[in-house]
């Protein structure tokens, strides 16, 4: 038994060994004829060379030339990938024929021709030769066509091709069937096709139900024509069509209407405007990523967007607001307002799960304070670049971001006062006003307490120092003072006609009548005195009366007692003479202090008497008999004037 098994065991390997030989002799054979092939169309390649990679004559560099015989330039050579340059009417036989052996089979993958200047009918070859490929990736860019268009049978069949792209394509026929041209693209049976920068007008929609899932037809000419009423592309996911000239939203919508699978759509860098029609505007349910940035889109925008579309962009147009009433935007998730003309942060009545905002460079002076509440889903805020006012309405802003934990994309660097000019340039981190600045009510409470206190101050020294008293005597005097200016032309004004006026307290009258008077106005050295009860005029107010009293009179006696403070008349003549004082600078006051004044007993508003007692000598009325001839004396002496001769006849009339 073990020795069957050994055998068995023995026979297994070499069986397997032979199989591997046999494998291995029939790959080599294979090797050897598919290459000698290639030897053969390309004689400058030895036919007992074997090769794995296209023929270089040039293997110093990367990018080598051809002979004469290619004429092209090989730009990348490796087993699955090969970019060629310079491809001409020259050339372009040769290279359909290097491609035509690499069948379905093969390994090379990536193709890309440039700088392509050939006829028609040899670059449909060129496509048709690589549609029956292992070619997957096919880019040619720089091309020139050269000659007129013509139709041409395409076969789509038997492909291997993934992604064409073409870039940068020149016609010179610029009068040929569209169908002869557009054609070949629109009916291209692959998911990826990019035709860009190539002053495409227009594109087919595909005869039948189209593959596509991806098309870029980045900047082309493209009109709202394209795709209309097109229903053979309802695999198609992505349509790219930036830099074109559409210019109607409301077509745009209804391009893709018929699109049942279409998820993502660029339309930046158009025309585009919508102006509130009535017609509504019809989009792809499935549309869920939108590109509208770099238009001419306003406000009425908001009236026709996709209602499932999860991210927006609608930077660099021309809107000022989000309009209220709009319809809800229940699923957008991402909105990109940036370069418009805002004047402050949108609310999210209509974006009910917005989660990413930017509205930057806007023209935002001072933001709501209220965003985050009225967006409580927002993640993300870009509000920075604007030309934000550094006023009290900002301080809540600036708060908002202490708040949000982090929500305010490029704080703080991004956010800098514009407004006033001596705070531009400030971070808004480092703005800062009081509470007091910035709060109106307890700016106007304080204000108010503030002229309370001031108010009730002033009414209070008003009435310590007798204010409105001065203010009704300033009145008279002024009164009087207005009607002596008045007077008919001729009269020279009051002149000196008293030596002395008499100021005194009804109190003290006896004094006066029987001491003061008597001892003045008889005797030696006669005194004219005036006296109220006796030189008053009457019909006169008696303000105007003390006025001309005092100032006929040389001097102004003044009967001081405790009856004296107490009297508000004998307030006005003393200071109506303190007045005359001042104004003339005489020496015209008399004091007599007929009894003792206490000073608790002087009213604050006889201040002028406290500093005339305090700073004049005044005559004391003696108490002893004595020494009263002494006082009349010096009184005499105080009034000592030379009146005129009238005034003397007057003295000797009254003895």
């Amino acid at each position: 038994m073990t020795q069957n098994m050994s055998f068995l065991r023995n026979f297994f390997l070499y069986k397997c060994l032979f199989a591997l030989t046999f494998w291995n002799h029939v790959s080599l054979s294979v090797e050897d004829e598919l290459f000698t092939s290639v030897s053969n169309n390309f004689p400058e390649v030895g036919s007992n060379q074997k090769i794995k990679s296209l023929p270089l004559l040039y293997a110093k560099s990367n990018q080598s030339k051809a002979d004469s015989n290619f004429d092209w330039i090989v730009i990348q050579n490796t087993t699955e990938s090969l970019s060629l340059s310079e491809i001409t009417n020259h050339n372009v036989k040769k290279l359909v024929g290097l491609l035509s052996n690499f069948r379905q089979e093969s390994r090379l993958q990536n193709l890309k021709l440039t700088n392509v200047s050939v006829d028609w009918t040899a670059l449909m070859d060129v496509f048709q030769t690589v549609w029956h490929s292992s070619i997957e990736y096919f880019n040619i860019s720089n091309v020139t066509q050269l000659s007129d268009i013509e139709h041409y049978d395409f076969d789509y069949s038997g492909t291997s091709m993934k992604a064409f792209t073409m870039k940068k394509m020149q016609l010179t026929d610029l009068y040929f069937i569209q169908n002869d041209l557009y054609r070949i693209f629109a009916d291209m049976n692959i998911a990826d096709m990019t035709i860009a920068d190539s002053d495409m007008i227009h594109m087919l929609c595909p005869s039948s139900k189209s593959p596509f899932r991806y098309l870029n037809f980045l900047k082309n000419d493209l009109t709202d024509f394209l795709f209309q009423k097109c229903d053979n592309l309802l695999q198609l996911e992505t349509l790219i069509l930036q830099k074109n000239k559409f210019e109607s939203l409301r077509k745009v919508s209804f391009m893709t209407s018929l699109m049942k699978s279409l998820k993502y759509l660029d339309m930046s860098n158009n025309l585009l405007r919508h102006d509130g029609a009535d017609v509504q505007c019809q989009w792809a349910e499935s549309l869920s990523e939108l590109d509208l940035s770099s238009n001419q889109l306003a406000d009425a925008v908001f009236e026709c967007l996709p209602v499932n579309v999860k991210k927006l962009s609608l930077q660099n147009n021309q809107i000022s607001h989000v309009p209220r009433g709009m319809a809800e935007l229940k699923s957008l998730e991402e909105l990109n307002l940036a370069s418009n003309r805002l004047a402050d942060l949108p609310g999210c009545s209509g974006f009910t799960s917005l989660q990413f905002l930017n509205v930057e460079m806007n023209l935002i002076l001072t933001p709501s304070a209220d965003f985050f509440q009225s967006c409580p889903r927002v993640r993300e805020l870009q509000a920075g670049h604007n030309p934000f006012k550094c006023s009290c309405e900002l301080q809540a802003f600036i708060g908002l971001e202490r708040q949000s934990g982090g929500r305010l994309f490029g704080w703080p660097a991004a956010y800098v006062c514009e407004y006033p000019e001596g705070l531009r340039g400030t971070e808004l981190k480092g703005f800062h006003l009081s509470q007091l600045a910035c709060n109106t009510t307890l700016l106007l409470v304080t204000a108010l307490l503030l002229t309370l206190v001031l108010v009730a101050a002033v009414a209070f020294l008003c009435i310590y120092l007798d204010v409105p008293w001065y203010v009704r005597m300033t009145w008279q005097w002024t009164q009087t003072k207005r009607r002596a200016w008045h007077n008919p032309p001729g009269d020279q004004g009051p002149v000196l006609q008293f030596h002395a006026f008499i100021s005194y307290s009804e109190r003290d009258s006896l004094w006066v009548k029987n001491e003061l008077i008597p001892n003045l106005e008889k005797g030696e050295g006669c005194v004219q005195l005036c006296q109220h009860e006796r030189d008053f005029i009457p019909g006169k107010s008696i303000v105007e009366n003390i006025i001309n009293c005092i100032e006929k009179s040389y001097k102004s006696i003044f009967v001081l007692s405790p009856n004296f403070v107490q009297s508000e008349w004998c307030h006005y003549e003393l200071y109506f003479a303190h007045h005359k004082l001042f104004s003339e600078n005489s020496n015209s006051l008399i004091l007599i202090l007929l009894e003792p004044i206490p000073p608790y007993l002087i009213p604050a508003r006889y201040h002028k008497l406290k500093a005339l007692m305090a700073k004049r000598t005044y005559l004391e009325w003696p108490k002893e008999r004595s020494k009263r001839a002494l006082f009349w004396a010096n009184l005499r002496a105080a009034i000592s004037i030379n009146l005129s001769k009238a005034d003397e006849n007057w003295c000797e009339e009254t003895d």
